[in-house]
């Protein structure tokens, strides 16, 4: 087992076998979800995220910071090929706001060859994410321990979706087109550096749990779900009871001398937005 292997195990709390097949990729993937936040504070610090082995490994595992969909899914295609298994990253648009005309390919995903079938793994779409694989296959509906998703076919793209109380709500599009790692360097910076992408107007934060549950934060407002319901809604009342609740809830490594933060630096995280605890309800 490489050294890289051991520390991902360690860092996501996974003494399974490290063998390619469905099993291990569900666990892997679920285990992943429930250990590693998803969370945006480098584009609101702001620091440059980078997308190269070495920084993925020390933020994510040495620094135990979390990161979004580039961060997430580079990290976890690593570990999955070092695993044994075939994979690599795809690109897509995401469309879960229905906008008026298609956007560019900001989401990275992961398409796994498994026995001869593809799969679809994802770990870095936030609060809706998938937590286990989905096989890549169109109108068939799929369970996953956090709720039901299918694929739909479209010519050569595919779209992702789920369910959404009585209705299907698309998240993203995307084809089976090589990329390269300038496409993810590309869509990485216009998602930290688009003014009017969201994730320079919001702290967004999420993390899965094993029973089905899911924790979200956004901004002041702290959610826990059960079943896809809420069972606790809060604002939290300050910077520093926030700045406890990023360690305590999402596992947040904050001490790291590169990749951690201070209570004073998310302080003014906080202030540039001008928000408040109110401003979540």
């Amino acid at each position: 087992m490489t050294s890289f292997l051991t520390a991902y195990f360690a860092r996501i709390n996974w003494s399974g076998a490290a063998e390619a097949n469905l099993d291990t990729l569900r666990a892997l993937h679920l285990q992943h979800n429930s250990t590693i936040p998803f969370e945006n504070l480098d584009v609101l610090l702001p620091r440059e995220i980078q997308l190269d082995d070495l920084s993925l490994e020390e933020k994510l595992l040495t620094a135990r910071r979390g990161g979004y969909c580039f961060e997430q899914n580079g990290l976890f295609e690593r570990a999955l090929r070092e695993t044994g298994f075939t994979v690599r990253s795809l690109l897509g648009r995401v469309v879960l706001t229905n906008p008026t005309s298609l956007p560019p390919r900001t989401h990275r995903l992961l398409l796994v060859e498994l026995q001869g079938e593809p799969w679809i793994a994802d770990v870095g779409f936030g609060g809706q994410t998938l937590t286990a694989p989905i096989r890549l296959q169109a109108e068939c509906e799929q369970q996953t321990p956090h709720g039901e998703y299918r694929l739909r076919q479209e010519g050569n793209n595919w779209i992702l979706q789920f369910r959404h109380h009585d209705h299907w709500q698309s998240m993203y599009c995307f084809d089976l087109g090589v990329q390269q790692q300038s496409d993810y360097v590309m869509g990485n910076f216009w998602s930290a550096h688009w003014p009017q992408s969201h994730f320079r107007h919001h702290l967004l934060m999420c993390r899965h749990l094993p029973d089905g549950g899911k924790l979200t934060l956004t901004n002041f407002h702290f959610t826990h779900y059960q079943e896809g319901h809420a069972i606790e809604q809060r604002n939290v009342p300050d910077v520093a009871s926030l700045y406890a609740l990023l360690q305590e809830q999402f596992g947040l490594g904050i001490d790291d001398a590169k990749h951690g933060f201070t209570e004073a630096e998310l302080a003014a995280v906080m202030a540039a937005f001008d928000t408040h605890p109110e401003a979540g309800k």
